[in-house]
């Protein structure tokens, strides 16, 4: 039985940590109900195929989704062997986060064992050396020395294992904390939303489906100006706000359609808007998203497409007619009316 923690991590109960957790229960909410009707197996999988490439552009891997679903896929792709090896890591990590224990270090250094297998010389264990986050030239954080990193990790996680502070903003500080120590020689950032993630599941399960990787790399330099402000003010706060603000948005949007089954794919998102009020057969809408591979057209964009019912053939009895021409479903009108302004 582990010892209640007495390292507590710098920060502040703001309203408007108060009022983001209140807005995201009520939002995640309606989030479990539709997911739990319509967050079909396929719909899981590409949610984390999403969340891997998202997490990996952070770290400036430069596979689209279209080549990371691929990789995960199982086919040949054309790519950096380290960036493909990175997503091939990170979709084995996720895969197994049911089997972790967001406290147990044994847990964590498993994680990154896996995460950055084949990619460093130190994985499964804590850096050995010192370690600094630049941006550009710009040293903006040096972390603390390599021998104080177990005992820092022991605390955090100790502190993880006993905070009674609600699992969205454990999940945020904890987050902001582990950045901040930057245990391990490489793979900091991913690990850290990662655990994040890990927190979150074990607080509802769906939420491990949820892509909030997505709106951080679209916030990509919030993220480290939070990071840097939190760090000079040695105060977890800024970090929070922001991450907790990315939640709630991630959550909307998830739930921004009638259900969370709406929910399209970038690859089925591209379609829908290439055929918009037109028809087009397979040669036009392949060039106007800019293929040149039909089975990674009909895998990734059509077939999708056709099996949730956002598209049609207008020759529903002759599949093969070579005058064969798709348009959208009134399904998808609705979704492309909804999502005008995007």
């Amino acid at each position: 039985m582990s010892k209640p923690s007495i390292y507590q991590p710098p920060y502040t109960i703001t309203p408007a940590i108060v009022n983001l957790v209140a807005e995201i229960g009520e939002t995640i909410g309606r989030y479990t109900v539709l997911a739990e009707q319509n967050l079909t197996p396929r719909l899981r999988r590409e949610n984390r195929i999403r969340t891997i490439q998202a997490s990996l552009a952070i770290e400036n891997n430069t596979l689209t989704l279209e080549q990371v679903t691929a990789v995960i896929e199982g086919k040949r792709v054309l790519g950096h062997p380290r960036e493909i090896q990175e997503v091939r890591n990170a979709f084995a990590t996720y895969e197994a986060m049911e089997d972790l224990d967001a406290s147990v270090e044994e847990d964590l250094l498993a994680a990154h064992e896996l995460l950055m297998r084949g990619l460093v010389d130190e994985t499964g264990r804590y850096r050995s050396g010192g370690v600094g986050i630049f941006r550009g030239e710009q040293l903006v954080h040096m972390a603390p020395p390599a021998d104080r990193v177990p005992k820092l990790m022991a605390d955090l996680l100790n502190w993880l294992k006993n905070t009674n502070e609600h699992p969205l903003v454990a999940s945020c500080i904890f987050h902001y904390e582990f950045e901040f120590i930057h245990p391990f020689a490489d793979g900091n950032g991913r690990m850290g939303r990662l655990w994040q993630t890990l927190i979150l599941r074990n607080w509802k399960p769906l939420l491990a489906y949820l892509p909030v990787e997505t709106v951080i790399r679209d916030r990509q330099e919030d993220y480290y100006r939070v990071l840097a402000v939190a760090d000079s003010q040695a105060d977890a706060t800024p970090f929070v706000e922001f991450m907790l603000g990315s939640l709630r948005d991630a959550v909307r949007e998830a739930v921004s359609t009638d259900h969370v089954g709406d929910q399209v794919t970038d690859q089925v998102a591209a379609l829908i808007r290439a055929i918009g009020s037109g028809e087009l057969g397979s040669n036009d809408l392949m060039q106007a998203l800019g293929l040149s591979h039909r089975p990674t057209f009909r895998n990734n964009y059509l077939n999708p497409a056709m099996e949730d019912e956002w598209i049609e053939r207008t020759q529903p009895d002759s599949p093969r007619s070579p005058t064969q021409r798709y348009r959208l479903t009134g399904k998808g009108h609705r979704w492309l009316q909804h999502h005008a302004d995007e």
